[in-house]
């Protein structure tokens, strides 16, 4: 069976009509019971096993599963479901098209990667391959990620030769990416009248010397750049103390965000917080300062000569390169777990913002793209 471009772009615009917004970015968002239903039954019409797996209540994911499983490879094409909130996105779920461009919340990111996905193991198990061909359909990569973590926990990995994640990459390939660190820090002190200040310890005028400690350290990251990369960063997120305008205050939190590089672990992350805190220790004992890591993901990078990219790029064609990616995804948890890894998908604008447009033929191209991978990598 060949793509026809009419099934990738008809299942497109199904997909993007069901809203299945993160309710954890936005409470009035329905989740992904709905697409999740939709994904299932379509995998089942053509001839694709399929199971909801909801490791979290009112939160599935899909694992669709064809291919004769004879001796040949098996491929995981990944894709999520959930989108973040419709907000001010003009277009809504209702697809607008114009020329070449399909505007709505969803189509970039990443509906029209899921539909290809889709339709590559469609045509790849009509075609007979003796492998198997896996669509990871999950829920939550915008939030927290429960999703591939669930479907992950129904695959035997060390058995997964390849995966592909089809997050928008203007149908480059994408073999890396940052992880982070999220970090609070609370500083403590004790309150007093401001008139008079001896009496009291300034939370929030000690948080500003383990700032500036947290900027000097951003500068060191800065000259110690990867490869492919660049350097990790850190940056400033959220601050919050005090009381009112006359009280010393006795409680200042912040919170900063690191951006890792591969191969940087919660063990090297919580030790350089560390040593920050030691170097900007208060000199009034009667200031504590603690932190706590509130999330870590770590980056990912899949060698240029594994298998998984080398078929990539001959399934791509002329034009396509291997790049580095800005943004963290899913990807890295199936890196993680053992299965080399990349990142493919269609060219378009507007992931989280108002108004976002994916290319139509760009998704035709990129289902193209991934059947001839799947029939070669599974074949």
């Amino acid at each position: 069976m060949s793509t026809q471009p009419s099934d990738v772009l008809d299942l497109l615009d199904s997909l993007v009509r069901i809203e299945s917004v993160n309710p954890l970015l936005d409470p009035s968002g329905s989740g992904e019971s709905e697409i999740a239903s939709f994904v299932a039954e379509w995998g089942r019409r053509h001839g694709l096993s399929a199971e909801l797996v909801e490791g979290t209540p009112g939160r599935p994911s899909v694992l669709l599963r064809g291919g004769r499983n004879v001796g040949g490879r098996r491929l995981v094409l990944c894709g999520h479901l959930d989108t973040v909130g419709i907000g001010g996105n003009a277009d809504g779920i209702t697809p607008r098209v114009e020329g070449d461009r399909m505007y709505a919340r969803g189509a970039y990111d990443m509906k029209a990667g899921l539909a290809a996905c889709l339709i590559a193991a469609r045509d790849a198990v009509a075609a007979g391959i003796d492998g198997e061909v896996i669509v990871a359909a999950a829920a939550d990569e915008e939030a927290s990620s429960i999703g591939i973590e669930d479907l992950l926990g129904r695959l035997d990995t060390a058995r997964i030769d390849g995966a592909v994640v089809s997050e928008p990459t203007e149908r480059q390939i994408g073999i890396a990416h940052r992880g982070f660190a999220w970090t609070e820090v609370t500083v403590t002190g004790v309150a007093a009248h401001g008139s008079r200040p001896h009496l009291g310890a300034d939370a929030i005028m000690a948080a500003g010397h383990v700032i500036v400690a947290f900027d000097e350290f951003d500068r060191e990251l800065r000259t110690k750049p990867h490869r492919f990369l660049g350097p990790g960063n850190l940056h400033g997120s959220l601050i919050e103390g005090g009381s009112e305008g006359s009280t010393i205050p006795d409680r200042c939190v912040f919170s900063v965000e690191r951006r890792t590089l591969p191969g940087e672990t919660l063990e090297q992350i919580e030790a350089d917080v560390a040593g920050v805190l030691e170097r900007a220790r208060p000199s009034d004992e009667r200031i504590t300062v603690t932190s706590r890591t509130v999330a870590f993901r770590e980056g990912m990078e899949t060698p240029e000569d594994a298998l998984i990219v080398q078929k990539m790029l001959a399934a791509a064609g002329e034009g396509s390169e291997l790049v580095p990616l800005s943004y963290w995804a899913d990807s890295a948890l199936l890196s993680t777990a053992g299965i080399p890894t990349v990142l493919f998908g269609p060219e378009g604008e507007g992931a989280h913002a108002d108004v976002e447009w994916v290319s139509l033929s760009g998704t035709v191209t990129a289902a193209e793209v991934l059947t001839r991978l799947t029939m070669d990598f599974c074949g």
